[in-house]
């Protein structure tokens, strides 16, 4: 029988650590070395832009009013708790899956703590083709992005018996 949780898998939360701390320093530095809205081309196909996201991903409902702060803030935190119980619930070899979590629930509280903080998330990688851009992310988003990935990429071998 399974157990219930397994506290060894906890130790894949330093993953989560890494992510949530180069997120805040990456977002400090580039909000202590960037100007809003200001391109700073850095290679070809990508800038570094200061931007603000007060809604969620694409922007999306950024113009609601205010309640979306905390609605965004409260999701972020409910999933950042069922990630940990179900990372804490994985067996000991499931590695692939426990990166993926770790990812998601870095991500998540990444952005979390901008919500919490200012009411915005603050966004400055800015990829872009010719005059199209991709809407401005950063390494929270990133690492949610990876985590998804994992999940779907580990669903996939599950299906195919790895």
């Amino acid at each position: 029988m399974k157990p219930i949780t397994n506290p060894a898998m906890g130790r894949w939360l330093w993953l989560s650590a890494l992510v949530v701390g180069l997120d805040q320093v990456t977002k400090w530095l580039a909000e202590g070395m960037l100007d809003p809205y200001r391109p700073l081309p850095l290679v070809p196909l990508l800038n570094l832009t200061l931007m603000y996201n007060e809604g969620a991903a694409f922007s999306f409902l950024a113009d609601a009013g205010g309640w979306q702060r905390w609605f965004f803030a409260g999701f972020a935190l409910v999933m950042s708790v069922v990630l940990v119980i179900w990372l804490l619930r994985l067996g000991s070899r499931e590695y692939f899956t426990a990166a993926a979590l770790s990812l998601l629930v870095g991500g998540a509280v990444g952005n979390l703590i901008d919500r919490v903080l200012t009411g915005r998330v603050v966004d400055f990688i800015d990829f872009y083709v010719g005059n199209w851009h991709w809407p401005a992310f950063n390494v929270a988003d990133s690492a949610i992005t990876l985590g998804v990935g994992l999940l779907l990429l580990g669903s996939f071998r599950e299906g195919r018996g790895r």
